[in-house]
């Protein structure tokens, strides 16, 4: 089914992410994939199935911020990997991972109704057991993405039609401003681009997802 509408998960993968969850101790499930697959919708569907069990802390929030993406002169191509603050947010995992039990951690989340990131907008809370962060670039094998991986007790990779991916991509640019013309230049020419470099990654994911369940 579409992962847009009525997103439900299958049964295999509930029962996946239950042994992740009740492993013990504090467990962090990856959901990555190009942009435009779903990954926001898949960990809304976990956090409707899971309850107050988990909570979602995106990697968007490590967006840089605008003035500075124009200081570094890539504001054209926002979205790509070296347009984050990849070490702030290894840094957060980190913490997440070793979290104290008298410790709230305060996650930065992206806000698309003004394309900017927000400081200390989640609060994850000791007693949650799972945290579901949810980013393009978890994969990634260099840089302070390379750091990642090694802090996530799994990784999904959110498996995706490309025709299905880039034709939400133009919807969610034309309703946050953009005319379809250049809805459709920026998929082409900084979505499309990303998006072969994460795909290259998914060979590295424990688990394939499909709104199937195949």
């Amino acid at each position: 089914m579409s992962a847009a509408k009525g997103a439900t998960i299958a049964e295999t993968y509930k029962a996946r992410l239950n042994a992740l969850k009740n492993g013990g101790g504090r467990k962090i499930l990856g959901i990555v994939g190009p942009p435009g697959c779903g990954k926001s919708t898949l960990a809304a569907a976990l956090l409707d199935f899971l309850g107050d069990e988990a909570v979602a802390v995106p990697m968007d929030g490590y967006h840089l911020a605008n003035v500075e993406l124009a200081r570094l002169g890539r504001a054209g191509r926002k979205g790509a990997e070296d347009t984050f603050d990849s070490a702030g947010y290894v840094s957060l995992l980190r913490r997440l991972k070793n979290q104290q039990a008298n410790e709230i951690v305060y996650a930065p989340e992206f806000r698309r109704e003004i394309e900017e990131p927000i400081a200390n907008a989640i609060p994850v809370f000791p007693e949650t057991q799972l945290v579901i962060t949810e980013g393009n670039y978890l994969l990634l094998d260099h840089g302070h993405w390379a750091g990642v991986s090694e802090l996530l007790d799994e990784i999904w990779y959110v498996d995706i039609d490309h025709s299905v991916r880039r034709e939400r991509l133009v919807k969610r640019h034309m309703h946050f401003g953009r005319s379809q013309n250049a809805a459709e230049d920026w998929v082409a020419n900084t979505d499309e681009p990303n998006a072969v470099r994460i795909e290259a990654t998914k060979h590295r994911a424990d688990v394939l997802f499909n709104w199937e369940g195949e």
